[in-house]
């Protein structure tokens, strides 16, 4: 007795799949979709001008001058710290640490800069021996010190975050209270541009510092920036 077979009719899906132009279109679709949106991606609003830094010269651990004609042309981001002070000032220096490695892929384009507020202890040859512990490279990492009025002009007037002045400060350490010298100073970061304008200030927390990356990040890729 010969078999009886039942012809099934192709589901509308098993026809789609079999077709080659529907291939086609899928392929053309998948790999141009991802390219269209980047494209039409647009960038987040460019970063605030919060200010404009006045021009200024300072010297630097090789005692050198250095100021902001140097700077020009490079993004930076500025601290503000004494070598000898008792508090923040270590973890401020630490995480420029770990900025240095974080910004190391933008080469030249980003710079890092310290401010002492402390010029009266932090001399040239202090802030060398400082940057030299702290394994600052030269050429992206810059101490810079310099007349404590000068010092004052950058920090307070141009950046407009405190300066104070010595004052004696008591500490615990291994059950001896010990006297040391703080100075009142700001444990945040700035973000400065190309042309020497303030585009935000930042914490020093985990946080903060993450904003900073991407801040720079946005800074990078403004066509104004990529002119320079």
């Amino acid at each position: 007795m010969a078999a009886v077979g039942i012809r099934r009719s192709n589901t509308f899906i098993e026809k789609l799949v079999t077709n080659k132009f529907f291939w086609i279109v899928f392929m053309i679709f998948t790999f141009s979709y991802p390219i269209i949106r980047s494209v039409n991606r647009e960038l987040p609003p460019p970063l605030p001008v919060l200010k404009k830094l006045p021009e200024f010269s300072l010297v630097n651990g090789f005692n050198k001058p250095y100021g902001s004609n140097d700077l020009k042309g490079r993004a930076y981001i500025a601290n503000f710290i004494f070598t000898t002070c008792p508090s923040s000032c270590l973890r401020l220096t630490k995480e420029m640490e770990k900025i240095q490695k974080r910004i190391r892929g933008l080469g030249q384009k980003v710079a890092l800069v310290s401010f002492t507020v402390d010029p009266i202890t932090d001399k040239p040859e202090v802030l060398y021996k400082y940057a030299r512990k702290r394994r600052a490279n030269p050429h992206i990492w810059t101490f810079l010190t310099g007349e404590k009025e000068a010092m004052k002009k950058v920090v307070i007037d141009g950046f407009e975050v405190p300066m104070g002045e010595r004052e004696e400060s008591e500490m615990l350490l291994e059950g001896e209270t010990i006297t040391m010298f703080d100075i009142a100073h700001t444990e945040k970061f700035a973000l400065v541009d190309y042309d020497g304008n303030i585009r935000g200030y930042y914490d020093s927390t985990k946080d903060g510092i993450n904003q900073l990356m991407i801040d720079i990040g946005l800074l990078m890729n403004r066509k104004e920036f990529a002119r320079n």
